[in-house]
């Protein structure tokens, strides 16, 4: 009884209580007045918060996540599954972006062009530290913990992976309704692996390489969106 009481709570925590802390950073303008690396700091500390909390959970009450999910896994998938899915993503956020500075969809939140590094000690911090720190917390919490946990629930791993996939998707509302959907299916591509290998392994990775290379090269691509003048380049130039 006590075990479910926690694993109940947590399993709040992460589909209300996340997506609200998300929906009130959205809202909040004194959060827009904060430095950038202030801004990876509060992020990354939240997100280890959120992670250590969820690793004595699953520690307690569901201790084959851990034997499962962080099981040796051979180096061939790993990086097929981990490079093409991340391969895939990106190419689908080249084309979004695309059709953003063409105002075929609408633009990103200002919050969100925030978060794109400028300086070098900006880019470091977001390819070494906030992305690393959002591949093996959000993959942990969500395609780890929530996902295993839906599935005992539900009796259904589809309707796991669709309720974890739109979690997911809430989790990330500071980047409006179509970042939300983007995440959404992101998040659904990313369980995959974890539902054929029943491994976290390539989710990481994929995770980690698609928001590194979005914040370091896509970022100021998408950054340009800012202003309706300004000329549509593709992300080399």
């Amino acid at each position: 009884m006590f075990t479910t009481l926690i694993a109940v709570v947590f399993t709040l925590i992460l589909v209300v209580g996340v997506p609200a802390l998300s929906y009130s950073t959205a809202r909040n303008s004194e959060v827009k007045k904060l430095a950038r690396l202030d801004l990876y700091l509060s992020a990354v500390f939240s997100q280890w918060l959120l992670a250590t909390a969820g690793l004595g959970v699953v520690y307690g009450i569901a201790r084959q996540v851990f034997v499962k999910g962080f099981a040796e896994m051979p180096l061939v998938p790993f990086l097929e599954w981990g490079i093409g899915i991340a391969g895939t993503a990106l190419l689908a956020l080249i084309l979004v972006i695309w059709c953003e500075r063409r105002g075929w969809l609408p633009r990103e939140p200002d919050l969100v062009y925030l978060l794109m590094p400028e300086t070098r000690r900006e880019k470091v911090w977001a390819a070494l530290i906030v992305s690393p720190t959002a591949a093996f917390c959000e993959e942990f919490l969500f395609r780890g913990y929530l996902l295993a946990q839906f599935d005992t629930w539900l009796h259904s791993l589809i309707w796991a992976w669709i309720a974890s996939s739109v979690a997911f998707g809430l989790a990330h509302f500071y980047q409006g309704w179509s970042g939300m959907i983007r995440a959404g299916l992101l998040g659904a591509v990313l369980a995959y692996p974890v539902v054929r290998w029943g491994n976290l392994y390539p989710s990481m990775l994929a995770h980690w390489l698609i928001d590194a290379v979005a914040l370091l090269w896509l970022g100021s691509w998408m950054v340009g969106n800012q202003n309706p003048g300004s000329e549509v380049r593709s992300p080399e130039s």
